[in-house]
């Protein structure tokens, strides 16, 4: 891009920020309009740095297979499914998404962003387990989630995953569920790998460079005014399309385009840490993602999980989070980014939100008094066998909560994401977190039907192409369920 601010490029759609949702949409567009000129601007030296990157946040192929946050209980001790389909549903477009660009040659060995691995939910504790029977009921009758398999039989528990039963006391009720065929998702090389086809596709690529300013033009055009970081020098793009996929960094940007229907957003940002290991005599012995309960106050992203991990092609461990606060918006980001973001519009709510949500002020306040022995402790709490120092402690990236109006309360804590879209359709903004990076795909469809209204209609049939199931349900349609099942395991070399 030219570093001259006289000099102004025109595009038809400007990606904002290279993490795995402008990657995805840069993508699709490039399939369904070849006409379209894209250019993409991201801060940092390369694509997927922040929470696309597998040891930041971009989860490992959130398909609700194990997530139990997923499953609410209702008062008479039922557990509802309904959202729990819903985000399975999401991720089977999202793979059918990946295998058309592998299939298509656009995207090349597929092992190195996607591996097959079993999902587990695992408990102790008669209420927990009770919980988890009534989950796996619930579950089993649906043709998304036919392969669950459950037990409270430790023998069995240690052939799934030894780590969990080695050196636990004996006595304890304990409970799993296990869907063979999940997946482990590197987020990271998923993403670089999209941009890097963006490139070779003629988009325009710029890393080091940060958006300023967004304006609306009189013709309903938008310029967006850059500076390079290292230079300091100045540009500016005009387009007839924004999408603001810049992660924590998309609330500035979304107040900063000054769009009526991005008033009232607020963000609440939680940190984190992970405790890794890469001793290869403990990895040896663990080939799942499992997941517990979330202690009572912690936010959705806190439920402690013992994950295998695939990045960069080699296999690690990584065990927590442990919550923490921080007033960035990025990992990379500036003390200021929390108090930079209030406006008159979104106090009330951020202020409701407070008020309302006690027990996750005394949550995070716990963790983060937390000592590193309290943290093996939690560990262990998972792996009774676990040695400390075999773990180190790594810091995880920054998720910014999304606060919005509400009529009856104000102000709510939203845990998910926010697909926000101006009247005319010219500018997309998204934020929140999970399950995020694992419905990139078909939230970008959604965008594309509302910013690209006109034109859906002709996208369509590619799209379709792309994905089989568009617009169907899955959930109940086993015939079609068991083709995309087949198709996608075989394209991405899943077993």
């Amino acid at each position: 891009m030219s570093a001259d601010h006289s000099t102004e490029k025109n595009v038809d759609v400007l990606l904002i920020g290279a993490g795995i949702m402008s990657a995805t949409l840069g993508t699709m567009l490039q399939e369904v309009d070849p006409s379209l000129s894209i250019a993409l601007v991201e801060r940092e030296s390369s694509a997927g740095t922040e929470s696309s990157d597998p040891w930041n946040n971009a989860g490992t192929g959130h398909a609700a297979l194990c997530e139990l946050n997923y499953a609410p209980q209702n008062a008479d001790g039922t557990v509802d499914p309904s959202k729990a389909i819903k985000i399975n549903e999401q991720f089977h477009v999202s793979r059918q998404f990946w295998t058309y660009l592998v299939n298509s040659g656009r995207l090349t060995d597929p092992n190195s962003f996607i591996n097959a691995l079993p999902h587990m939910s695992f408990v102790w504790g008669d209420a927990h387990a009770d919980y988890l029977r009534a989950r796996y009921e619930a579950f089993r009758t649906q043709p998304l989630f036919h392969e669950m398999e459950h037990t409270e039989d430790p023998e069995v528990i240690r052939e799934w995953a030894p780590l969990l039963i080695e050196g636990r006391e004996p006595g304890q009720r304990l409970a799993a569920s296990r869907f063979p065929h999940g997946t482990d998702v590197d987020f990271g090389s998923l993403t670089r790998k999209l941009v890097a086809t963006l490139d070779r596709a003629g988009a325009d690529i710029a890393y080091g460079t940060e958006v300023t300013d967004l304006t609306k033009n009189s013709d309903g055009t938008w310029t967006a005014d850059l500076k390079d970081r290292s230079s300091g020098e100045k540009s500016r793009v005009r387009t007839r399309f924004v999408f603001v996929g810049a992660g924590g960094g998309a609330l500035h940007l979304l107040q900063k385009s000054g769009i009526p229907e991005g008033k009232g957003f607020a963000g609440f940002p939680i940190s984190g840490k992970f405790l890794r290991c890469t001793d290869e005599s403990v990895i040896s012995q663990h080939r799942a993602k499992v997941y517990g309960q979330a202690q009572v106050g912690a936010p959705p992203m806190s439920v402690p999980h013992l994950d295998t991990r695939f990045v960069n092609g080699k296999r690690a461990l990584m065990f927590g989070p442990y919550a923490g606060f921080s007033t960035k918006f990025l990992k990379k980001g500036t003390y200021f980014d929390l108090p930079l973001s209030l406006r008159p519009n979104n106090i009330v709510p951020m202020l409701a939100v407070a008020k309302d949500n006690m027990d996750l002020t005394k949550y995070l306040v716990t963790e983060l008094a937390k000592s590193r022995e309290s943290k093996n402790a939690s560990l262990r709490d998972f792996a009774p066998s676990a040695r400390g120092d075999q773990w180190e402690l790594i810091t995880a990236g920054q998720r910014v909560q999304v606060i919005k109006k509400d009529p009856k309360k104000r102000g709510i804590l939203q845990f998910g994401t926010e697909l926000i879209t101006s009247a005319d359709g010219s500018l997309g903004a998204l934020l929140g977190a999970s399950p995020g990076a694992s419905t990139a795909a078909p939230i970008m469809v959604e965008l594309l039907k509302r910013a690209f209204a006109a034109k859906y209609e002709d996208y369509e049939p590619k799209l379709r192409e792309m994905i089989p199931s568009l617009g169907r349900d899955l959930n109940s349609d086993p015939r079609l369920l068991a083709e995309v099942e087949e198709q996608t395991s075989k394209a991405l070399n899943l077993g």
